[in-house]
């Protein structure tokens, strides 16, 4: 392994400590090495400011004249709540500028390499790009399209059950699992649930036992907004966002309801009877989010799905059997040939505990 990419690692390993604190903006690591020694390093700050950039460049001082800075993603060109972090290189007198790819935001988008060359800085790209790509996929995404990347997480039986006949779930997998699941929610702007699961789990939805301040947005897609007044949701979003995304014309008691709770209520269209999926997350895109973690239930996972919603799939399995009469962990979907159901490819399978995870992409 060369320098560019040992230091290029470690950037993109700093920058996703801020995963799911930054959104809007990305969740970008920043190295400054001079004569071979780290001098400074940084990572985009919860709520996405300061940026990695002056973070690290303040810990160098003197010592980022003539170095080198690796960024995990091109330096911002534009004049935000922050100076471009492009000029703040060059006002540091970097010598060279490492970074994977460029920034897709229109106000940057091949700027700020261009600033940095016209200052006489040494640009190197393509260092690491793949795994940059993955690491940045939802920031790009909703800058492209619009709405969030989504991850749907599913724990369930090894025939593909998530509870009894009579409603009993906890626990199908084990506690390795379920830490790890914790950890997935951290690295997320937010978790996201059905109206169902809701109601059956009464679910908290927040990060625990990591040592982990910041919490998740929680969302609850709910189109009649008919959900425990009394549950963990509503006792706590006053201190813990909760957002939950309804259809039209709500019932005007509960949408007061809801709002003095302190909850966040979002209108969505409804198709079929469900709220739109692809309403849903242009909404939650308009909002900032840019990487979401779906858990259900299985009307919400068959609804996306159908709809091509999804771009990762994380299962969590669990060696015993429930039976044809268990709940299945999706819903239906209304597929009458094999060739509309939809494609994933396999990325990742290892043992969590007594269970197997399996992490699968959409297929392209």
């Amino acid at each position: 392994m060369n320098d560019d990419t040992r230091y290029m690692a470690l950037a993109l390993s700093l920058g996703r400590r801020g995963q799911g604190n930054t959104w809007p903006n990305p969740a970008v690591g920043c190295v400054i090495v001079q004569d071979g020694r780290i001098v400074g390093r940084g990572w985009t700050a919860p709520g996405g400011r300061p940026h990695a950039e002056p973070q690290a460049l303040a810990q160098a001082g003197d010592l980022a004249r003539g170095a080198t800075a690796y960024v995990s993603l091109e330096p911002c060109a534009h004049h935000g709540h922050t100076p471009p972090c492009a000029q703040a290189l060059i006002n540091a007198g970097v010598a060279r500028v490492v970074a994977p790819i460029s920034d897709s935001d229109p106000r940057v988008s091949g700027k700020g390499f261009d600033m940095l060359r016209a200052a006489g800085t040494e640009v190197t790209t393509g260092v690491l790009a793949d795994r940059a790509a993955r690491d940045l996929a939802g920031f790009f995404q909703r800058v492209e399209t619009g709405r969030p990347r989504v991850t749907l997480k599913l724990a369930s039986s090894f025939d593909g059950r998530i509870a009894t006949a009579t409603g009993e779930s906890q626990w199908i997998t084990g506690p390795q699992a379920r830490r790890w699941v914790h950890g997935l929610r951290s690295r997320h702007d937010a978790v996201m649930v059905g109206a169902g699961t809701a109601r059956a789990d009464d679910p908290s939805l927040t990060v625990r036992d990591l040592g982990i301040d910041r919490q998740p947005v929680r969302i609850v897609v709910s189109r009649r907004l008919d959900l425990p007044l009394m549950g963990q949701l509503a006792q706590t979003a006053r201190d813990i966002p909760v957002w939950i995304c309804h259809g039209p014309h709500p019932d005007p008691i509960l949408h007061r309801t809801w709002t003095d709770l302190g909850a966040t209520l979002i209108g969505c269209d409804v198709q079929q009877g469900q709220i739109d999926p692809t309403a849903l997350l242009a909404a939650l895109g308009d909002r900032g989010l840019t990487r979401i973690f779906c858990e259900g239930g299985g009307a919400l996972a068959a609804s996306l799905l159908a709809h091509d919603k999804v771009d990762d799939l994380i299962g969590f399995t669990a060696g015993l059997t429930i039976g044809a009469e268990g709940l299945p962990a999706i819903g239906a979907m209304g597929l009458t040939q094999l060739s509309l159901a939809p494609r994933f490819t396999l990325q990742d399978v290892r043992a969590i505990g007594p269970d197997i995870l399996h992490h699968w992409t959409r297929s392209a």
